[in-house]
């Protein structure tokens, strides 16, 4: 395993825990700026043994980069699960990769954690209801405290026990967590909601009409729906007992969109060709005629990357993607597609004060014609303007960027007025990372500040700028 792409150069895992100043290299840091910019990605304790399939694997370890009075400092902490303080004490890893078709043995991990599957809190880091939780696939997340060491597994309070998506939505407006969670046994798929001071105000409710277990890894949120793509990406236990692979791409079946009504109404169903999306931007509903407010029946509008199949290993053919315009309407149950441009993208991001209604930005990782021969990353940060059709963009010349995440001007009340925050790995997975600010009104002038870090950040998954609570 120690061969993988996705184990090696800008990817390789750092083992090293610190907890040091970062330098402002060029540039100044925007004194408004204050508060931490948060990663999260695959990063193995030990190395994989049967089998590593990125982005799925991989322990967490959460990146923290804290600006304050024109300053940073940088820490970073493995989320230490039960599997990852038992191969700590072994010295060696000892759940067997996804892929491999094979759990652990009670003589290897015990009886209560024999037969299971690792869990891996390495996609998301989200701040809700005072928590701070790293966010597996399908499974809890990990409660981190302020210095990010692992505090325990989030089941609030027991009424969420299987656990939930990495990409949860909060509604700006409401203070609500919507989540979503795929299981390999019936229902497969449910969703609940979760208030601003986190109750669970709705328990695991299954979403009728899915009858296989199928992987889903985004969602989006309107004021008046959850959106859930169900690409024909499957998963097959069975197949895997058998040494074959765990998932299964069945492009034959299409693809369907759930408009799930916030208010427990009805679920209704669209299907159209198949395309996979591994993320969303954002959804809204249009607007009726005169401008009227939208309702659960609206057709909804959702930005979003597109791929003509998941990757993975298991595409067959060329792989394509691009930045698409796609309406649903949940009565027609028809999926129309608008591509706003082809090329390799993926990370949209936009101000997150507006999710759920209409944006005008949205920022994505790039990647150019002159990017280094990494599979998988990007060198640029793209923007685009919804209004106007036109993109601006910022080149990391000597870098790879991470996902772009949005940093508002505190107090400003504009859309889009404030800063997107990115780290920028070394392509050789050598030099230490960078923390780049880029002003959200000219990105293309390049950033405003950059940081040096004391630590190499392996490229990995989602990050957010969480603003210091008063």
């Amino acid at each position: 395993m120690s061969g993988d792409v996705h184990l090696s150069g800008p990817f390789r895992p750092t083992l090293d825990e610190i907890d040091q100043p970062a330098t402002v290299i060029s540039g100044a840091l925007p004194p408004e700026l204050d508060g931490e910019y948060l990663r999260n990605g695959p990063n193995p304790r030990f190395t994989p043994v049967g089998s590593y399939l990125y982005p799925l694997e991989g322990d967490g370890m959460v990146h923290a980069v804290t600006l304050r009075d024109g300053t940073a400092h940088y820490r970073n902490r493995f989320v230490r699960t039960p599997m990852v303080q038992l191969e700590e004490q072994a010295g060696h890893v000892l759940w067997p990769g996804l892929m491999s078709g094979r759990t652990p043995t009670a003589d290897e991990v015990g009886p209560e954690l024999a037969g299971s599957f690792r869990e891996m809190p390495d996609i998301n880091i989200v701040r809700h209801s005072g928590r701070l939780m790293a966010m597996a696939e399908g499974t809890p997340p990990f409660c981190l405290g302020p210095d990010l060491a692992t505090v325990k597994r989030e089941t609030f309070d027991g009424a969420l026990p299987v656990g939930m998506t990495a990409h949860p939505k909060i509604d700006p407006v409401t203070g609500e967590m919507v989540v979503f969670c795929y299981m390999l046994e019936a229902p497969f798929l449910t969703w609940s909601v979760i208030d601003r001071d986190g109750r669970v105000t709705r328990s695991d409710t299954p979403v009728p009409g899915v009858l296989r277990p199928v992987m889903i890894h985004d969602m989006a949120l309107t004021e008046h729906s959850v959106v859930l793509v169900l690409s024909p990406l499957f998963f097959d236990v069975m197949a895997a007992m058998r040494g074959g692979s765990l998932l299964s791409w069945e492009p034959d079946e299409g693809t369907r969109v759930a408009s799930v009504p916030r208010d427990g109404g009805a679920v209704k169903w669209a299907h159209g060709d198949t395309f996979w999306t591994w993320h969303m931007a954002n959804a809204f509903h249009r607007t009726g005629p005169g401008g009227a407010p939208g309702t659960a029946d609206s057709p909804i509008v959702v930005d979003m990357v597109q791929h003509n199949n998941p990757g993975m290993g298991l595409r067959s053919g060329p792989h394509t993607s691009a930045f698409v315009r796609t309406t649903i309407d949940p009565v027609a149950g028809s999926i129309e597609h608008e591509e706003i441009e082809a090329g390799r993208l993926e990370f949209p991001r936009i101000d997150d004060r507006l999710l759920g209604s209409a944006h005008r930005q949205v920022a994505m990782g790039h990647r150019t014609a002159a990017a280094p021969p990494v599979p998988g990353a990007f060198d640029a940060v793209r923007v685009f303007d919804t209004a106007t059709g036109r993109a601006s963009m910022w080149t990391a010349e000597d870098g790879l960027v991470g996902e772009p995440s949005f940093a508002p001007r505190p107090g400003a009340s504009a859309p889009d007025d404030g800063w997107w925050l990115t780290i920028v790995a070394d392509p050789a997975g050598v030099a230490h990372s960078r923390l780049v600010v880029l002003d959200a009104a000219d990105i293309a002038a390049g950033p405003v500040a950059t940081v040096q870090l004391p630590a190499r950040v392996p490229l990995g998954l989602h990050g957010n700028w969480l603003p210091t609570q008063e």
